[in-house]
C-alpha cells in the first residue's frame, strides 16, 4: 500500500509529515511527500485576519484531495476551520504534544511576570489579546513567517521575544530559546495545539482510511479534539477568533474541557470548565459554546468580527 502525502513546504510541515511517514512505514506501507504552498505561505504581509479567517493554510491542501492527487493531507491540528468542506474528513490525530504556549528569547532574563516593558512578536489573535489581558504592560507586533524567519526577525531586534507553541519549537530543536512556559489555566490554547490532523477525501478507498488511522491516530488525543472542535464549530471560530479550547483526561477517565472567549482588547475574558464523559466528546465542546454564548459570547463575538 502506497500513500500520497501532501504537505506544506515549511521545515515545521516537513517535519509532520516526516513524523507520519515513519508512523506508516512502521506498519509496512511506503509513501511520498506532496509538497503543497498555501495562501498562509504566499501571503506574508497582512496578518492572519486580514487575508482570511477560514482555510488560510488548508485549502490549497484539500484542493488536492478533492482532485486525487494525493491521498491524505497533514496540518497542524489548530490550523484546520472549525468545519471542513463536504466529502472531506479528518482521519486520524497524532498524540498530543505538550500543548503551552512559550516565551522565546535570546534574552534568558525575559518575562511577563516580572512587569519589565518589552515587544513580544506573534502573529496569533488569541496570543495578543490574552497578553493585552494578563500583561498589558508588553507591546505586541505582527510577525508572520516560519519560525526560522521569525527567528531571524527576533535577531534583527524587530522584537525582544516570540511568543509560540511549544510543540513546534520544540520539533525544530530551539528549546535552547524558550525563557518560560506559560501555564495553561490563563493562557489556554488554540483548539488542537500540539496535535497533527490526517486529512483525507471521503472517497478514499477504505482500506486506505482504515490502515493509516490504525498506525497513527490516538484516541485519548482524538476525544480531547472532537471536544475542542466541537466548541470551535459552535462558535463558527477561525483563526482570527481569539477563542481559546483545551480537553484534557482526568484520572476518573472523564474529559475535561477549559474553553472561551477574549476581546480584542483584552478589556474581557471569558472562560469555563465543562467535564464529561469521553463518549459525549462533541456534546460537551457544544454545551460549553452554548453556555460562553450565553454569558455574552455572542454580543463579544459580534464586536469581534466588526473590527476584523
Amino acid at each position: 500500500m502506497h500513500i500520497r502525502i501532501g504537505t506544506r513546504g515549511s521545515r515545521l510541515a516537513l517535519w509532520q509529515a516526516e513524523h507520519i511517514q515513519t508512523l506508516l512505514q512502521a506498519g509496512g506501507l511506503t509513501s511520498e511527500l506532496v509538497l503543497i504552498d498555501t495562501k498562509g505561505d504566499q501571503v506574508l504581509d497582512r496578518s492572519l485576519s486580514k487575508i482570511g479567517s477560514k482555510g488560510v493554510f488548508t485549502q490549497e491542501l484539500e484542493d488536492q484531495l478533492w482532485v486525487g492527487s494525493i491521498d491524505i493531507a497533514v496540518h497542524s491540528a489548530k490550523d484546520l476551520p472549525s468545519s471542513l468542506p463536504n466529502g472531506l474528513s479528518i482521519i486520524a490525530f497524532t498524540e498530543r504534544e505538550l500543548p503551552n504556549d512559550v516565551l522565546v528569547s535570546r534574552d534568558k532574563n525575559l518575562s511577563l511576570t516580572s512587569g519589565r516593558e518589552f515587544t513580544i512578536g506573534t502573529s496569533s489573535t488569541r496570543r495578543v489579546a490574552m497578553l493585552k489581558h494578563y500583561c498589558p504592560h508588553v507591546t505586541t507586533v505582527d510577525m508572520r513567517g516560519n519560525l526560522q524567519t521569525r527567528i531571524r526577525k527576533l535577531d534583527e531586534g524587530q522584537c525582544d521575544a516570540l511568543l509560540l507553541a511549544y510543540a513546534g519549537v520544540h520539533r525544530m530543536g530551539y528549546d535552547d530559546l524558550i525563557v518560560e512556559q506559560l501555564p495553561l489555566s490563563d493562557f489556554t490554547p488554540a483548539v488542537g495545539q500540539g496535535s497533527i490532523a490526517i486529512e483525507a477525501a471521503d472517497t478514499l478507498s477504505i482500506d486506505k482510511i482504515d490502515r493509516v488511522r490504525q498506525l497513527t491516530n490516538h484516541g485519548l488525543t482524538e476525544a480531547c479534539l472532537r471536544a475542542e472542535r466541537s466548541f470551535l464549530a459552535r462558535l463558527e471560530g477561525g483563526c482570527s477568533i481569539p477563542s481559546f479550547a483545551l480537553a484534557q483526561w482526568s484520572p476518573e477517565q472523564t474529559i475535561t474541557l477549559t474553553g472561551g472567549l477574549v476581546s480584542l482588547d483584552g478589556s474581557q475574558l471569558l472562560r469555563e470548565n465543562f467535564t464529561g464523559a469521553p463518549e459525549e466528546a462533541s456534546m460537551l465542546g457544544h454545551e460549553l459554546a452554548e453556555s460562553i454564548l450565553t454569558r455574552g459570547g455572542d454580543v463579544l463575538l459580534t464586536e469581534i468580527r466588526a473590527h476584523l
